[in-house]
């Protein structure tokens, strides 16, 4: 995984990371990785299986640190390397997770060294996170969804499987995620949750608006900072609501995505929404006008060189009908606003959000930055002027629900680490 902006977000973070018996485990190779170019530390521990489908050699190389197998391994001081190792660990990650392992740590058993480490590690401090990996067959099995429950009921998190082909060569559910899935998940399990029992909606992306069948009006918004946004929501602790215009982009894990094309399709998402929603965070590049009518079929050129004339009509404005509506206006519903400025940001930022009525409005030079991986913020509201500076649009956007986070709910960020 190529992303930058994974770097160091987990730095000062000790992770112990399991493995057992599985032909996923060569993911946990690459999970090793993804955690130490995070800036974690990780401890390997292996049952006797999963020596069976990679070495403890590959995984030290991968940690740089010694690989724990046995429960009678002597290199403890005490003795007691179930103790020990659990009690340095931030988080305890068992990726692959078996069905023979899901089945030993609902009955509580401690027939190993990693199973012994489950049962000792100290529960409400250190989470215990799992990424299981099985057959479709034994995966839809009665009593492995059965062990599942129970597990999650003792305390565990779940992360749940892929579909698709299998090692066996069937194909359905069961797979282990990826290794930046899993990645992704204990980043934001491990995330302060600011935004704790919120319901977000973010409108991200461009608007495309028909011209004929084949052609149409857009603009050059990348969706990244709003699903950035949408992310870093959901990892706060809000339950999250995408919408997204026409762009290319994965969406991110545990976020609900309702994926619209018009200005007026994004209005009709958005509107209904956010009559759920307690922040809305209007991200989207919305086209300003679209044609009056749009052509039935293609427009061609008839080689008289003649244009074809086109009356066009004011799209709604999204936004301000939000910020507008009886719960907004009651302050159940606080809304945020982007602004892509070319000139004049800060009095052009300003004066838009008394045009719009939101209490926040997120300016930056837009042209500048459509696409990028980067970007520097303003945030303009009755206080004043906030500046972000350049960083990672990932990094922008969890300091910009921090801010929200602060003036929402009161809530400093560092308070909550």
């Amino acid at each position: 995984m190529n992303d930058p902006a994974h770097t160091n977000e987990l730095a000062g973070r000790h992770i112990l990371l399991g493995l057992t018996g599985g032909a996923a485990c060569y993911k946990a190779a690459e999970l090793c990785r993804l955690f130490i170019k995070s800036g974690a530390t990780v401890q390997v521990v292996m049952t006797e299986a999963a020596c069976q489908f990679i070495t403890p050699v590959a995984m030290q190389a991968l940690s740089g640190r010694p690989v724990f197998v046995s429960q009678w391994d002597a290199r403890a001081d005490n003795n007691m390397a179930h103790i020990n190792l659990s009690r340095e660990a931030d988080a305890m990650v068992i990726s692959p997770t078996s069905a023979d392992f899901i089945a030993q740590l609902a009955q509580g058993r401690a027939a190993d060294l990693l199973s012994l480490m489950c049962l000792a590690r100290p529960i409400g401090r250190v989470p215990l996170l799992l990424a299981p990996a099985m057959n479709r067959e034994m995966w839809a099995h009665p009593a492995t969804q059965r062990n599942l429950t129970q597990v999650a009921a003792d305390g565990a998190f779940v992360l749940g499987v892929a579909r698709g082909d299998q090692a066996c060569g069937e194909f359905g559910d069961g797979r282990m995620l990826e290794a930046a899935e899993i990645l992704e998940e204990v980043i934001a399990y491990l995330a302060p949750k600011s935004l704790e029992g919120e319901r977000v909606v973010v409108t991200a992306g461009p608007t495309f608006e028909a011209i004929d069948p084949v052609r149409g009006i857009t603009n050059l918004s990348s969706g990244k900072m709003g699903f950035a946004i949408a992310r870093a929501a959901r990892e706060a602790g809000a339950d999250v609501t995408l919408i997204a215009g026409p762009v290319h982009l994965p969406t991110p894990r545990g976020v609900q995505r309702i994926n619209v094309d018009s200005a007026l399709n994004m209005r009709s998402a958005a509107v209904q929404s956010a009559q759920e929603a307690s922040i809305f965070i209007a991200t989207a590049a919305v086209a300003d006008w679209r044609p009056a009518v749009a052509a039935e079929h293609k427009i061609k050129k008839d080689g008289s060189g003649q244009v074809p004339q086109m009356a066009f009509v004011e799209n709604p404005d999204i936004l301000a009908e939000v910020a507008h509506s009886p719960r907004a206006v009651a302050g159940e519903l606080y809304c945020v606003g982007f602004a892509a400025e070319s000139e004049n940001l800060q009095a052009n930022a300003q004066a838009k959000r008394v045009r719009k009525g939101v209490p926040l409005l997120v300016a930056n030079l837009g042209p500048a930055t459509f696409g990028k991986d980067d970007n520097a913020l303003l945030l303009v509201d009755d206080e004043g002027v906030t500046e972000l500076p350049r960083a990672s649009k990932r990094s922008l956007a969890q300091q910009l629900v921090a801010e929200i986070a602060r003036r929402v709910k009161g809530t400093d960020v560092k308070e909550l680490e």
